[in-house]
């Protein structure tokens, strides 16, 4: 049983109930069912090249869900910083700042 299944949670559903049933079905069960289940990396790893490439691709909307996301995949509040960090390197400063400050929020230190 997958996550999703296991926890109820259904992203797509979520954000778009019946307004956008394609959306819906490919997020929940492709992506979050059948793409982030597969064997071939644990789900930490796809969470941290997840958000190197949604900062890499400036895509801060997204980020701060897969932020999150990390988290609960195992990934530390400080190992993602220190990414973050890391890409504002080879990603661009300002998605870098984008990042961090995306993170800030998700993290609490936003006053």
């Amino acid at each position: 049983m997958s996550e999703q299944q296991s926890t109820g949670w259904i992203g797509g559903k979520n954000a778009f109930g019946d307004f956008a049933p394609g959306m819906v079905h490919y997020t929940d069960k492709v992506l979050f069912d059948e793409v982030w289940e597969r064997e071939g990396l644990s789900k930490r790893d796809r969470s941290l090249i997840t958000v190197a490439a949604l900062t890499a691709m400036g895509k801060m909307d997204q980020l701060k869900f897969h932020l999150a996301h990390a988290r609960t995949n195992g990934v530390t509040e400080e190992e993602l910083k220190e990414a973050i960090t890391q890409l504002a390197f080879y990603t661009g400063w300002p998605n870098g700042m984008g990042a961090m400050t995306v993170a800030k929020q998700v993290f609490g230190g936003e006053e």
